[in-house]
């Protein structure tokens, strides 16, 4: 069994995204593996990894997201398993998952070194499991540069095997691919694919702000596929909201107090994606059964305004796995990048 694990040096490089692209191009039976789980979800009284609900979604597997990760907090990890029987552990669960499947694809945490206090950091991951490493590399074109330096700094000091290196969301392809080739070259460094920056990718869904902030969705749950561009706080009266040009915009987020009846009409009449009403305050039932007949979502949350602003604007969106667009895009864009059958065998 073939495993390989897959990583990055920055956070929100997606990871993520590129398991499911490389997943979705590939006739393999593959399996998947989050032993340290970093995004956690709770649905249904359970906990899982967010990344591994989505990619058990995208690769068809019949096994529960909560069995691929063996715990989420460093605390209770600590307590729980050392070296050894963590170790033991991630092989225990890699052996269950594994079976019937011709390939495993193991995510680290958010970046290379997370989870290395407990273990469970990507070079332990291609210990324990005799792995080798796919190394996903994002940001600007000078932190590319420089973490691949860095990686192979990392590579001299560990015996571990590089299958090789995929740099994700670049605006410019051919102009990266020609003046930075020579360094990954250089670096002995595999340069897998380059794949481009894709905006519809970053734009989060309705339905993964209701998970963000264990919502309650009062009308609308048949749109919470909407995605969102752009973001408006009621702060000011409806009226000035409305001589905004841009306000006239569908892909829009509202966020109010359930009490401003006169924001939440406003942003119905303007048909926006959907509207966090904050606070826990119910609108009137005249306004949830507008929203109901336009299948517009409302979201009830406890944060106040301001604090439901903050967490939206510091948001990175995440892949869900009802994101069927999303998840059809990512496999384009792989295929188009990517001879996966070259490196998924």
């Amino acid at each position: 069994m073939k495993n390989i694990i897959v990583t990055s040096l920055r956070k929100d490089a997606g990871k993520t995204s590129v398991i499911v692209g490389l997943a979705k191009n590939s006739s393999l039976k593959i399996g998947y593996l989050k032993p340290f789980g970093d995004r956690l979800l709770y649905r249904k009284k359970r906990l899982w990894d967010f990344d591994a609900a989505v990619c058990t979604t995208a690769m068809g597997a019949t096994e529960s997201p909560e069995t691929m990760s063996i715990g989420f907090d460093h605390s209770k990890l600590r307590f729980m398993y050392d070296k050894n029987s963590t170790a033991q552990k991630v092989q225990e669960i890699a052996k269950i998952n594994s079976q019937g499947k011709d390939l495993m694809l193991v995510e680290s945490g958010t970046e290379l070194n997370r989870g290395l206090s407990v273990h469970l950091d990507a070079i332990s991951l291609a210990h324990y499991l005799k792995g080798e490493l796919l190394v996903i590399l994002s940001g600007t074109n000078d932190q590319i540069c420089d973490d691949a330096y860095a990686l192979r700094k990392v590579l001299d000091r560990c015996e571990i095997k590089l299958l090789g290196v995929i740099v994700n969301k670049v605006h410019d392809t051919e102009d990266f691919i020609n003046v930075y080739q020579e360094h990954f070259t250089a670096l002995k460094l595999p340069l897998i694919g380059v794949l481009p920056f894709a905006d519809s990718l970053t734009r989060p869904s309705m339905k993964f702000l209701s998970d963000l902030f264990f919502a309650k969705v009062l009308a609308g749950e048949k749109k919470l596929s909407n995605t969102i561009k752009d973001v408006f706080v009621g702060a000011m009266s409806a009226d000035a909201v409305l001589r905004m040009q841009r306000f006239d915009k569908e892909a829009k987020l509202v966020i109010t107090s359930g009490d401003r009846s006169d924001m939440i009409l406003a942003a119905l009449d303007t048909h926006a994606a959907g509207i966090i009403l904050t606070n826990n305050i119910l609108p009137p039932a005249n306004i949830i059964a507008k929203a109901s007949a336009a299948n517009i979502p409302l979201l009830l949350v406890a944060q106040d305004t301001f604090q439901a602003a903050k967490k939206v604007d510091d948001l990175v969106s995440l892949l869900s796995k009802d994101d069927e667009a999303k998840l059809d895009l990512l496999k384009e864009i792989v295929a188009a990048n990517i001879k996966v059958a070259d490196y998924l065998k």
